[in-house]
């Protein structure tokens, strides 16, 4: 717990693999929005009635993936439950909320969720009812896209109308997306296209270790999917590495996967259309691959954008955007112009303001009778809270800290 307390909002992003929350504070002109929690996006009923986050017990039953089935008919099976998606996510983001309220010393002034760009009413209703059933109330939800421009925009200046087009790729999704900047200082979604038959950073990891096995022994064994991710982690700022005592190098790779990384840029230049973007975001942890930046710089003539951690940018751009909400923008939004006012000392040009005539002669309407509305029979609603029922968070915890090294997702998205 912190000796001072600093008012405070929070971003979280539920991603596939992991999990992540980012703080910024309100009120002392820290811009820089931190990393507080980053947990596997694992959680795990046990028969004891408890729940976990991020630990594997061979005692209980385990859910994964739950943000992106959101609005699936088909429930997660814990054992006796059976638990909608959006339960088994506001369950998540109640227990993150906590973990962080408990590191901070008082809960967040405003929580900005982040979500698939493609999302409708429907899911995003589905999850808003689901948070306020577990206590999280104040809470907005906020397209991934949104929340990646929003981190820009702390950085990098971006005028009123200009678009970003955001290319984003995590370890088992792929989204872009086409984002405006509005005359509020807000951005808003201009279109979008959520990548389901698209390689991602998982696969990028399978191409390796074909690439490895393809210049080992026969009974060399297997390669294991970690020694592939830090292989290819190492191959965004060395031109090669060993695996195995086998050498690969960045062409190696890139020659493998390019095909796939071709795929998702024609995907990139299909979603923005004729628009010419003021620049391209790359967001999510896969983007560290050099082909995928060079793809991008030759299919766009446009700044080419990412930073040094993207895996951290919609989850920061989450909590600046609470910011935004709670404080408002920055700066006064810059005027529309709508029409043209000449000053003329031409009286018959003039407004005539306090000359209009009033009719005092107008009566009021008679008052409308009262209308009797029967009440309507709604079937029983099924509440989180008979999933929650008992449990009591034996989770892990984890504390927070200002680097972003320690997101070791993929985007998590």
């Amino acid at each position: 717990m912190r000796d001072q307390r600093v008012p405070y909002v929070l971003g979280v992003d539920v991603g596939s693999t992991h999990a992540a929350a980012a703080v910024c504070r309100l009120g002392d002109g820290r811009r820089e929005a931190e990393i507080a929690l980053v947990v596997p996006a694992l959680l795990q009923l046990t028969d004891a009635g408890s729940f976990s986050v991020g630990d594997v017990d061979p005692g209980g039953w385990i859910a994964r993936g739950f943000l992106r089935r959101v609005g699936d008919e088909v429930p997660f099976v814990l054992g006796p439950e059976t638990c909608p998606a959006e339960e088994l996510t506001a369950l998540m983001i109640m227990w993150i909320a906590g973990q962080v309220a408990a590191q901070e010393g008082e809960p967040a002034r405003h929580v900005a969720v982040v979500h698939p760009a493609g999302w409708g009413p429907y899911r995003r209703n589905l999850l808003h009812n689901a948070l306020r059933q577990v206590g999280v109330d104040n809470v907005t939800l906020l397209p991934d896209a949104i929340a990646a421009a929003e981190n820009h925009a702390t950085r990098d200046r971006v005028p009123v109308g200009k678009t970003l087009a955001i290319y984003a790729m995590g370890s088992h999704a792929f989204s872009c997306a086409l984002v405006r900047r509005t005359p509020a200082r807000t951005f808003e979604l201009l279109t979008s296209v959520d990548g389901v038959d698209h390689h991602t950073g998982a696969d990028f990891d399978d191409a390796l270790a074909a690439v490895v096995r393809g210049k080992l022994p026969r009974d060399a064994g297997e390669v294991s999917a970690v020694e592939c991710a830090q292989a290819k982690a190492a191959l965004s700022t060395h031109q090669e590495v060993s695996v195995r005592g086998v050498t690969v190098t960045q062409s190696d790779l890139a020659d493998e996967i390019r095909p796939a990384v071709d795929h998702s840029v024609q995907t990139l230049l299909r979603t923005i259309g004729p628009a010419t973007p003021d620049a391209v975001l790359l967001v999510g942890g896969a983007v560290r691959t050099p082909v995928i930046v060079e793809a991008v710089s030759d299919a766009l003539d446009c700044r080419v954008l990412a930073e040094a951690a993207p895996e951290t940018s919609v989850v920061k751009g989450a909590a600046y955007a609470a910011r935004v909400l709670v404080e408002g923008p920055d700066s006064e939004p810059e005027p529309i112009q709508t029409s043209v006012l000449a000053r003329t000392d031409d009286a018959a040009l003039r407004f005539p303001v306090g000359e209009i005539a009033i009719d005092h002669e107008i009566t009021a309407p008679p008052p409308r009778p009262p209308v009797d509305i029967p009440p309507i029979d709604l079937p029983e609603r099924r509440s989180v809270k008979r999933v929650v029922r008992g449990l009591k968070p034996a989770g892990i915890r984890r504390s927070g800290s200002d680097s972003d090294n320690d997101y070791d997702d993929e985007d998590g998205r």
